[in-house]
């Protein structure tokens, strides 16, 4: 592998441009804990290793760009939320962060319920074996088709997201003769610090039923008129990637009053809530996500105070953590390629991936990590922007990192911290050919969702 050295960036703190990134840290060989998942670590020739398997045999066996998700780390992250939250609680894994069969059966082994948002997701599920009634139905527009499935398929809870879709599930259940359990998602009017395209509670977006101006009142009156659902209780979802629990508090409040509303106009206490999911993780060293623990007892005393305050019985709580378990257990492999420096700016380093398998920067301005993991470096750092092959000038994996100034074509580099919405909103741009997911764990690796190839793109082309 080359290590020659070439015409370099800007590398020293105090000629930097103005940008959005983190002083370089003291050791670029030194690996941040919070961005990785829990078997990472260096080996002795200062290679990054996960599961104890090295990179590059990683590479050599399997390719780049490719995700390597750490199942250790993935099967210990689900049993922390479901002993977070006990017995009397239920944790839907959100399967819209990544969705695979191996990760059904892991989550159906752990105990952790499941979050689907279309006929795929629901139909992934139920090929890998997790019991129907474990199965939560999302979507803002769920089509006909859809719903039959999933009430033929008896799903624990079809969340109601519209009033037509009140109608639509009523009609259904009734024609095939069952009561479908139901929640209603209302938007509760609060606003997640997050950015504006995932942050979901406001009003003016198309997700939930508005609680401000009535219409959620509206639509449990009309879902406990209808012979054909079962309302057993009211969701909410208020963003992504939150850090702050200030706002679950603002949420809880108004969903509990609307649950002391119903029992006053109806004489029914409604048994559960579902507080949604959002949780963050660390994306970079300057991230600080809570544990589940923290978490669980937070929200249990938040929503047992509201109850209080309301003379209401505590309901059972639901939580949606997806990213939450399998945003950290992930990294993606790349292989280094064109480098280039711009005097006084940074040096763009390519790989040979791109927004094809990482969509983040771009739709969201996400922020990531990224580490020389083939080798170990004495030599300097120098502002890198990370970016694909891709024909975008958007085309961007890491917007700013430092990287060891000696980096070359042929080396290996990692972006952590990858395992949720990567693969899943991966595309075929140019047509791009979707990477693999590995797991690895004990020193073995296989692939749970295989490479594209060639074929599979003309297969689909019948020009």
């Amino acid at each position: 592998m080359s290590r020659s050295a070439h015409p370099a960036g800007p590398r020293h703190a105090d000629v930097l441009p103005e940008g959005h990134y983190s002083a370089p840290a003291a050791d670029l060989n030194v690996l941040d804990e919070k961005v990785w998942s829990r078997t990472v670590t260096r080996d002795a020739d200062g290679a990054l290793t996960v599961g104890g398997i090295a990179v590059a045999r990683l590479a050599e066996e399997f390719g780049t760009p490719a995700y390597f998700l750490d199942e250790s780390d993935f099967r210990a992250r689900c049993r922390a939320w479901a002993d977070a939250f006990g017995p009397d609680a239920d944790v839907f894994y959100a399967g819209k962060a990544f969705l695979s069969r191996a990760v059904v059966r892991w989550l159906k082994e752990e105990g952790l319920n499941l979050d689907v948002c279309s006929g795929g997701e629901l139909t992934t599920a139920l090929d890998a074996g997790m019991p129907a009634e474990r199965i939560a139905f999302h979507g803002n527009n769920k089509t006909a088709a859809e719903i039959e499935r999933a009430v033929e398929a008896g799903v624990g809870r079809i969340v109601l997201d519209s009033f037509q879709e009140i109608v639509r599930v009523a009609h259904i259940a009734q024609r095939h003769g069952v009561r479908q359990r139901v929640q209603i998602r209302v938007t509760v009017g609060v606003e997640a610090h997050t950015h504006e395209f995932i942050a979901t509670a406001h009003e003016d977006q198309k997700f939930g039923i508005a609680l401000a101006d009535g219409q959620a009142a509206e639509a449990v009156r009309r879902a406990l008129a209808l012979d054909g659902l079962e309302l057993i209780g009211v969701h909410s979802h208020i963003g992504s990637q939150i850090f702050d629990m200030a706002g679950f508090e603002v949420s809880a409040r108004r969903v509990v009053q609307l649950l002391a509303e119903i029992r006053d106009e109806h004489g029914v206490e409604l048994p559960e809530i579902d507080l949604g999911g959002g949780l963050g993780i660390a994306y970079t060293s300057d991230d600080d996500p809570r544990e589940p623990h923290e978490i669980a007892k937070a929200l249990s005393d938040i929503v047992t105070r509201e109850c209080e305050s309301a003379k209401l019985r505590t309901p059972r709580i639901s939580v949606e953590p997806g990213r939450a378990i399998v945003g950290p257990t992930a990294f993606t492999l790349y292989e280094v390629g064109t480098i280039k420096p711009l005097e006084g700016l940074r040096t763009y380093v390519s790989v040979d991936g791109g927004m094809s398998d990482n969509i983040r920067t771009a739709l969201y301005d996400a922020e990531y990590s990224v580490a020389l993991v083939s080798r170990t470096s004495d030599a300097e750092p120098m502002l890198v922007r990370v970016v694909g092959k891709h024909c975008e000038s958007g085309d961007i994996v890491v917007k700013d990192a430092f990287l060891p100034a000696d980096l070359a074509p042929g080396d290996l580099i990692a972006v952590p911290a990858t395992g949720a919405y990567c693969r899943s909103m991966a595309s075929n741009y140019n047509h791009a050919l979707r990477p693999p997911v590995v797991a690895v764990r004990d020193g073995e690796a296989r692939v749970i969702v295989r490479r594209e190839t060639e074929e599979d793109l003309l297969r689909l082309d019948v020009g």
